[in-house]
């Protein structure tokens, strides 16, 4: 198990038996650390990924606290985390955006107006040069919604749009402990933008299967699915 997986199992177990409750502000860093035999930056690692799946809230200047959520949602939270250590049925959602995707970039290589090519400009430079994994996961879901409403099919843009949030945690965990994600993402998705708006069907298609292929690839490796869903070469 990873260390900060091994940190957020360990923060788990404090909620699960009580010792942390729903409203508890947690301990000190430096103390937290201490006694869960954890170095400070794992911890603090932990911490960021259980704040972007709002099982706690870091208030500045106050402290992190478990969020007010029902026990059972908490656990549901957290338990996203460990079940992706078991479960590949995120990875059959992958798939089908490895379908859809590119056939979306493809089409709006060839239909989507210069208005919305300059919308998505915008949102990419918006980000700045280092954005936050937060920043990064909202601005990446913009971005695969206005490509795919550039296809011109709007069921087609439904059908990824309903993909969304089945994806968003593997999405959030990729961009906190896969190294480069952040940058890579930003990278890839100019590459799909520079082929739509220079009306390249086929290397817009290439990029978005390029895009969404690396983060399959990093499931797999992540939560150790291969025998389940073999890699595909």
């Amino acid at each position: 198990m990873a260390v900060t997986d091994a940190a957020i199992d360990r923060i788990k177990q404090m909620i699960v038996s009580g010792e942390l409750r729903p409203g508890d502000r947690l301990p000190r860093e430096a103390d937290l650390a201490a006694r869960l035999g954890l170095s400070r930056n794992s911890l603090r690692e932990a911490v960021k990924a259980l704040a972007l799946i709002r099982v706690l809230e870091v208030r500045q200047g106050d402290g992190t606290y478990v969020t007010s959520l029902d026990p059972a949602l908490l656990m549901e939270n957290i338990g996203f985390v460990l079940d992706l250590h078991q479960d590949a049925s995120v990875l059959e959602f992958f798939e089908v955006r490895r379908i859809l995707e590119p056939a979306a970039a493809e089409r709006a290589a060839l239909r989507m107006p210069d208005e919305d090519i300059a919308a998505v400009h915008k949102l990419l430079d918006d980000l700045g040069p280092d954005p936050s994994v937060a920043d990064l996961l909202d601005s990446d879901v913009e971005f695969h919604r206005l490509i795919a409403v550039g296809s011109g099919n709007r069921a087609l843009a439904s059908i990824i749009d309903s993909l969304r949030q089945p994806t968003y945690r593997a999405r959030i965990w990729r961009g906190l402990t896969q190294t480069d994600a952040v940058a890579r993402t930003l990278a890839e998705h100019r590459a799909i933008l520079t082929a739509i708006e220079a009306h390249e069907p086929e290397v817009a298609r290439s990029w978005a299967t390029v895009h969404i292929v690396g983060v399959e690839r990093w499931i797999q490796e992540a939560v150790d699915l291969e025998d389940v869903h073999p890699s595909r070469g």
